[in-house]
């Protein structure tokens, strides 16, 4: 694929040149012709092409305001943009630097590169898609069918070019990533033509006082942005298929947004990522399923999974935005600014796409919108959304659950007060598609009801998000990470309606190369100690990596007229939880930045995740003569990743003469056997989970294990945080000793376990 994209690209860029010389050849000559014939007036379309153009190292030459009804004018502008677009594409018009992270190997996406030193940011990428260039053309020119954020485009003019090609006017508005700046709208000209050698070209820039052109219309809440001529090149490969190049560059206006989010407006990653990336990604999407490749669970159609995808991102941007125009208007806040609450009575127009006026009480209500973005510190975006995903149960279990509430009610739209605590649920993840390079899932998660209280019967059941993840791994590009998901019944209806609310997380400054991508695991202890200490501060990733992110939170609720002031109040106060567990996850995951002298000894308190797991490690080695895992790698990062995902339920508890055991710390499978999570952990008892005749075998051989240092319990029932049974094959339980020989806890691994 190399070899041919750079044969590819030497002939552009040839044909380029030719065509620049070309266009200040005929430039000179209309401009000799001119001055020997002042008083000559030639208003032909062709002496109008050539006049208007200019060579692309001038891109401010003023021209005359052409209207929509005259094409010669427009086609003059069309030409220019051509010949400024395809310098960029196969040129060095723009200072292009190849993106570093882009996965190698046959699977990759293409050679992707971003703009370094140049007006506005610029992203370029260049790929092989496995079908014809009309169908790709066909496919790329569809901006809201693969762009999440376009909120709308409209054509408003198409003027025939004359040589085959159209050319047409259009305005499109775009969400604002977050809820600190406003939205961006363009007014442009786009132009579809064909080469000579019938390579396909679709070019576009706006439309301005310098490029001259019709004025466009004008919209209160956004701020008009300039797209610098951009565009796609398709070219037929031999055998079948194209190779597209796209090349994306505009001017957001950067001194319009407050300080603190400008790196993010003037990243060309960013760009890259939510529009060069893209573009290509959903035409090699659509590549594959058209090939019969792509196989969903469920019998749903590609097409109807990706309409989910597309109205999960469309109703979260809505809501993040809350425009005027939709019938958003904001509520007066309780003193303290940190939350913003908007509602939305004007079912009309809001539910035209993705809701629908059903989830709405005939004698009044609507939509509530409580939203809150803030700055994060060092902490990864695709780390924390993914520890998000994982474990729902660390930040929606604080006062109230929304959706559980939307979906066990009968009526869709009844959404109780706040409950005076929550209660912690284990969820299953349902997936339902995915990209074909991962880096976006469609799922759905089932909330098991048994959560709930015996005596809340009304709430004992199954609940079901819709979610939509991507921008979890690490080694992306851009790095934007996003978790949206909304209720949704047990039907799973193509036509369901969907409430989006979640979590988006936007880096501000480029990551550091080097970044290790191992930090999911330093939880256990963090959480535990509220220390952030997680890892050894000796490591260089940890000194050298300073990431800011702006995290944007949004959480939809519907409500009824009368209890409206009581949803508000419990809507606020619900993200204010979700906001302080967030901050206290992203604590515990964030780099150690402390001093490299500074030891594990040094902490008081419990210790850290990565020593508890050596000291567990080695203590089962020292009683048992035998290995608890076969270690991959002696390094304390390996061990507690290990031990993480170890399949049986390991579990530590407090060994204390005044005091029931209680829990201190559980890997993931014991997390999942006791129906639990990091901070409830501590709070259960041992006592309480092993049944009668596991009480009694553990008293029996209690002496042994603090003399032999450990014993074998035989198969028996254990009992969750839910009360539900919980059967396994056998236990192992020892001492843990620490780095003085010390008995520091005592430790239990549970082979084989299910529930019954």
């Amino acid at each position: 694929m190399n070899k041919l994209l750079m044969e590819e690209n030497d002939r552009l860029q040839k044909q380029v040149s030719q065509l620049v010389y070309d266009n200040g050849f005929m430039k000179q000559q209309i401009h000799t012709a001119s001055a020997t014939t002042t008083t000559t007036t030639d208003n032909s379309c062709e002496s109008v092409v050539v006049s208007g153009q200019h060579q692309p190292q001038n891109p401010k030459t003023q021209h005359p305001q052409w209207d929509a009804n005259n094409p010669a004018g427009l086609l003059a502008i069309a030409q220019e943009t051509l010949v400024e677009f395809l310098s960029k594409a196969t040129g060095t018009a723009v200072n292009w630097v190849q993106m570093i992270g882009m996965k190698p190997g046959p699977d990759s996406i293409g050679i992707v590169a971003v703009s370094r030193n140049c007006s506005g940011v610029a992203a370029r990428a260049c790929g092989l898609v496995s079908l014809e260039p009309t169908k790709v053309a066909e496919i790329l020119k569809d901006r809201p069918s693969w762009y999440r954020d376009c909120r709308c485009l409209n054509v408003l003019s198409v003027v025939s070019a004359g040589n085959g090609g159209t050319i047409e006017l259009m305005y499109m508005q775009t969400y604002a990533p977050t809820t600190l700046a406003a939205a961006r709208d363009f007014w442009t000209l786009r132009y579809s033509t064909s080469l000579e050698d019938g390579s396909l070209v679709i070019c576009e820039r706006s439309l301005t006082s310098s490029t001259g052109g019709p004025t466009g219309p004008a919209a209160s809440n956004f701020i008009r942005a300039e797209m610098l001529p951009s565009g796609y090149l398709i070219r037929s490969c031999e055998g079948g298929g194209s190779i597209i190049h796209i090349v994306d560059h505009v001017d957001l206006d950067v001194w319009s947004v407050p300080e603190v989010l400008r790196p993010l407006y003037e990243s060309p990653k960013f760009l890259a990522q939510k529009l060069t990336t893209a573009a290509l990604r959903h035409a090699r999407q659509i590549a594959q399923e058209s090939s019969g490749d792509v196989h969903y669970g469920g019998g749903r159609q590609p097409a109807v999974l990706r309409t989910f995808s597309q109205r999960l991102c469309k109703g979260f941007n809505d809501a993040v935005n809350g425009f005027v125009d939709d019938g958003w208007s904001l509520m007066g806040n309780d003193g303290v600014e940190d939350v913003t609450i908007a509602i939305n009575s004007s079912p009309n127009k809001f539910f035209g796409s993705h809701y629908n006026t059903s989830m709405l009480p005939a004698f009044g209500g609507g939509v509530m919108c409580a939203k809150a973005s803030m700055l994060l510190q060092n902490v990864p975006p695709a780390l924390l959304v993914r520890f998000l995903r994982e474990h729902r149960s660390e930040w929606a279990n604080y006062e109230v659950d929304a959706y559980s509430s939307a979906c066990l009610k009968a009526s869709p739209y009844a959404v109780p007060c706040a409950r005076p605590s929550g209660f912690p649920s284990s969820h299953v993840i349902i997936p339902l598609a995915h990209t074909i390079e991962h880096e976006e899932f469609l799922e759905v998660v089932r909330i098991e009801g048994n959560a709930f209280p015996p005596d809340d019967v009304a709430w004992a059941c199954d609940m079901y998000l819709m979610q939509l993840c991507s921008g979890i791994d690490e080694n992306a590009i851009g790095a934007c990470a996003q978790l949206v998901f909304a209720p949704i019944d047990e039907s799973f209806a193509d036509d369901a309606l969907l409430l989006p609310s979640g979590f988006r997380i936007i880096p501000l400054d480029p990551k550091t190369d080097g970044l290790a991508s191992t930090r999911t695991l330093d939880l256990a202890s963090t959480l535990e100690t509220g220390s952030g200490n997680a890892r050894s501060a000796g490591e260089s990733d940890s000194n050298n990596y300073n990431l800011r992110s702006v995290l944007t939170i949004a959480f939809q609720f519907t409500f009824e007229n009368h209890l409206r002031d009581n949803v508000a109040v419990m809507a606020r106060q619900y993200v204010r939880n979700v906001v302080r567990s967030v901050q206290r996850v992203a604590m515990a995951i964030a780099p150690s930045r402390l001093s490299t002298q500074l030891g594990p000894k040094s902490f008081p308190g419990p210790p850290e995740a990565l020593t508890l797991a050596r000291w567990i490690c080695r203590s089962y080695r020292l009683h048992t003569c035998t290995e608890l895992f076969s270690v991959e790698s002696t390094s304390g990062d390996a061990i507690l990743k290990q031990l993480w995902h170890h399949p049986d339920a390991i579990l530590c508890c407090s060994v204390k003469t005044d005091a029931s055991p209680v829990f201190t710390f559980a890997n993931q499978a014991g997390l999942d056997m006791l129906e639990t999570t990091l901070v409830a952990l501590q709070d259960i008892m041992l006592d309480k989970v092993l049944d009668e005749a596991g009480r009694k075998v553990l008293c029996i051989e209690f002496s042994k294990i603090m003399q032999q240092g450990f014993a074998y319990l035989p198969a028996g029932i254990c009992v969750s945080s839910m009360n539900r049974p919980v059967s396994y094959e056998q236990a192992i339980a020892w001492k843990v000793l620490d780095d003085d020989d010390s008995n520091h806890c005592l430790a239990f691994v549970f082979m084989n376990w299910s529930f019954v």
